[in-house]
């Protein structure tokens, strides 16, 4: 009976030496396959699907008067947004343009006063010349008397009236001269001051330009195509200059952000292909290529970059962002979300 059972066992043991040289070669296939693929893979999961995301901002202040969008509604470039309140914009720029119209109109009148002076002043200039002849027939008459009182041909009251005559005259030019050095006085003022208004009414309709500009501003457009997030505003609401409103996520450009250890970015070039992988859709194969690998590390762009001199040192590997395009974006646009997770595995070898 014993010698029964000692054949039984001695035929039962070779069967379990096979099933665990089976599970060793197992194992070792899979370990080589593991090793192999280590050798010549660079992977993370540390890798997030990413987008242009535009903020939508105000440039000006206003209470929201309209939104002709609703949260995550697909919208074109150029296409209105919000719409602010601007019946004050628009009732100040009436003002000014209605002091812009009597700016006009006081350089139409200033025009006319110095056409007046132009006129005065060729009057001037023609009295001076009439007063040169009353001087030169004055003088004439003062000459001949005195001949003619030499001898005693007139009386002393004759020659001093025409000496008077004279004087009067010469002093009746020089009146005249200082009336038309007063009036080219008032003409150059008059310039100036023309000169002056036309640069007031400069500045005048550049204000209503700007302030137009301003009116304009008023409706708010999509700067770029996409989908709309969450809106953070409602009608009657008051928004400040460049507070967000919401944000436009682009539907048509996706790319991935795969932050890989300092370690593994060493054989890392442009063109390299890449296999993507998401969370979401784990039976989708996507491939890729890489564009570019940062110039400074991730901890570089936080808001407090580590300072390593000071404090207690501890070394910490660091990640380094690469941008991986999506070959055959179109394929995948209507399913890709930004934000979303990827397992990212480029070939090395």
């Amino acid at each position: 009976m014993e010698n029964q059972q000692t054949q039984t066992t001695k035929k039962k043991s070779p069967l379990r030496f096979i099933i665990l040289g089976i599970v060793l070669i197992a194992a070792g296939i899979y370990g080589f396959k593991k090793i192999s693929f280590a050798l010549s893979h660079e992977t993370t999961d540390n890798a997030q699907v990413d987008t242009q995301i535009s903020p939508v901002l105000p440039r000006v202040a206003g209470y929201v008067k309209t939104i002709a969008v609703n949260d995550y509604d697909s919208v074109k470039t150029g296409q209105l947004l919000v719409e602010l309140d601007d019946e004050e914009l628009q009732t100040q720029l009436a003002q000014m343009e209605a002091d812009y119209k009597v700016a006009q109109t006081d350089i139409v009148n200033a025009k006319a006063g110095l056409n007046n002076a132009v006129v005065s002043l060729k009057g001037n200039k023609g009295t001076i010349t009439l007063n040169d002849v009353k001087v030169q027939q004055a003088q004439d008459d003062y000459s001949r008397n005195k001949n003619l009182f030499a001898d005693q041909a007139i009386t002393k009251k004759q020659l001093d009236d025409s000496r008077y005559a004279l004087e009067q005259a010469s002093q009746q030019v020089n009146n005249s001269q200082s009336d038309l050095g007063t009036a080219q006085s008032r003409i150059a003022v008059l310039q100036s001051s023309i000169q002056k208004a036309d640069a007031q009414l400069a500045v005048k309709k550049a204000i209503i330009d700007q302030q137009k500009l301003k009116i304009s501003y008023t409706k708010i457009y999509a700067p770029q195509a996409g989908k709309i997030g969450k809106r953070n505003i409602s009608n009657g609401q008051f928004v400040q200059a460049g507070s967000p409103l919401f944000s436009i996520v682009s539907d048509t450009t996706y790319w991935i952000i795969a932050n890989f250890k300092e370690t593994q970015i060493k054989k890392f070039h442009p063109g390299q292909q890449a296999d993507i992988e998401l969370d979401a859709y784990p039976d989708l194969k996507i491939k890729g290529t890489l564009e570019s690998v940062s110039d400074a590390t991730g901890a570089k762009f936080s808001l407090l970059p580590p300072d390593n001199a000071s404090g207690n040192f501890v070394k910490v590997t660091q990640r380094v962002p690469v941008k991986i395009n999506i070959t055959d974006i179109n394929k995948y646009k209507d399913i890709l979300r930004a934000g979303l997770s990827a397992y990212i595995v480029v070939p090395t070898n």
